[in-house]
């Protein structure tokens, strides 16, 4: 695993054109569903991160053969053999999306073992969703200290209510029901773009799906999928939380940055957020601008009362932005409340956070009082996760002096080659070896 550690200098505005990276969570179930026929796929603008090309590598692993094309981010994917039921397990136990094989692998060949997944050191992270909604389709399951077994003789459809509104035990349960007997309906369905990426792409191969962009789908089981003769073809969407982060960098370092390929209703609530800190965006021809003259004051709501931002189901605030809106209201006067409902140990990287200068209160795992606008300092840090590591580059880019932030290995697993581009944006960061 890499010891390098990014060393950044602050205080320079970000100015310049870039354009967000393939969505990640878009990008790892759609690598599951690709198994579910024999057909050729073509996947457009993968992100290439740490998560993607591992998931990519346990695919290889099963049996799927995958040529890069000559456009970045696009392959091609080929099922000559028969897909494996039993997964890597070393590869596998290191990633969260791994997850998103269960429901595939369990509709084509009735039987999977799925490790116990790693990711991100957020808190716990569920697997009760998946389980039960594939046992409601006639699954069996036995758990194991390293992971579970995943059998069936035959899915049959059932109306299924999920316990909560989870994305990757949606995706697994459409996945699953596409070659289910009869229809499945999946109430308190997650419904978050990439979602209804994976639904499109599915629909597109054969599959019976209604309901798409809503919390209530209808699944009626087909019993094959196909491609068209020339195989199918989808390009995955821009990330929009990536988008929501260079907003947030573009805005604390008073700098310019217009981002392209931008659909403006992934970002609607990231902007919303994003007014109530005094940050506004304005739309162009070709995605967003974020000019460099932003107020950067959080807006009280009626009476005076302090403000909240917390995550929420889609079309919620992400759960993954609250660590990126915590750091950004270090940089806007006034005070607001940070309640993050999702991850118990998501918002202990604000100790990080602190001893750069920021008047933050953690009132509990959940909710962070912030009091702004403060002058942040470069200090030595180290990432817990993806987002975390996010909002610490943004503080460090904001902050004066050198800051150091290691174990990037977290923010490798979702952002693509970032310190290269935040340079072409004037970022001073540079990715050291130790």
């Amino acid at each position: 695993m890499s010891s390098s550690y990014f060393k950044i200098i602050g205080k320079n505005p970000l100015n310049g054109t870039v354009v967000p990276q393939g969505n990640k969570n878009e990008a790892l179930p759609l690598l599951g569903a690709l198994l579910l026929w024999e057909g050729d796929v073509i996947l457009e603008n993968l992100p290439e991160i740490a998560d993607v090309l591992k998931l990519m590598e346990v695919l290889r692993q099963i049996g799927v053969e995958i040529t890069a094309l000559d456009t970045k981010g696009s392959y091609l994917f080929q099922k000559k053999n028969p897909v494996k039921s039993d997964l890597p397990y070393e590869l596998c136990s290191q990633l969260r999306g791994a997850v998103t094989l269960a429901g595939p692998i369990l509709a084509r060949t009735g039987r999977v073992f799925l490790p116990k997944p790693g990711g991100d050191k957020i808190g716990r992270r569920r697997m009760d969703t998946h389980l039960l909604a594939l046992e409601a389709l006639g699954a069996k399951i036995e758990v194991f200290p390293d992971g579970y077994m995943i059998t069936t003789d035959r899915l049959v459809g059932k109306d299924i209510l999920l316990d909560e509104a989870s994305v990757t035990a949606t995706e697994n349960a459409v996945m699953a029901a596409v070659y289910a007997e009869g229809v499945t309906t999946i109430r308190n369905a997650a419904s978050e773009p990439h979602v209804q990426g994976l639904c499109r792409f599915l629909i597109a191969a054969g599959a019976k799906i209604e309901g798409v962009g809503t919390n209530h789908l209808t699944i009626t089981g087909v019993s094959s999928l196909s491609s068209p003769p020339s195989g199918l073809r989808h390009r995955i969407g821009s990330d929009y939380l990536e988008i929501g982060s260079f907003i947030s960098l573009a805005a604390v370092t008073g700098g310019e940055i217009h981002i392209t390929d931008v659909n403006p209703e992934d970002i609607r609530m990231i902007r919303m957020v994003y007014s109530r800190l005094g940050i506004e965006v304005r739309p162009t021809e070709t995605g967003i601008l974020v000019p460099a003259d932003q107020k950067m004051e959080i807006i009280p709501d009626y009476h005076g009362a302090t403000p909240k931002i917390d995550d929420a189901p889609w079309p919620g605030f992400p759960a993954d932005m609250t660590s990126v809106a915590l750091v950004t209201a270090t940089q806007c006067k006034g005070t607001v409340l940070i309640h993050e409902k999702l991850f118990e140990s998501r918002l202990f990287f604000v100790d990080n956070i602190i001893a750069m200068g920021a008047q933050i209160i953690l009132c509990d795992p959940h909710r962070a009082i912030v009091i702004g606008a403060n002058r942040l300092y470069g200090q030595r840090v180290a990432s817990p996760d993806i987002r975390a590591g996010m909002a610490m580059i943004i503080a460090a880019l904001c902050a004066e002096g050198q800051s150091e932030i290691h174990n990037i290995v977290q923010i490798d697993r979702g952002f693509e080659s970032i310190d290269t581009r935040l340079r072409s944006l004037g970022a001073q960061i540079e990715r050291v070896s130790d």
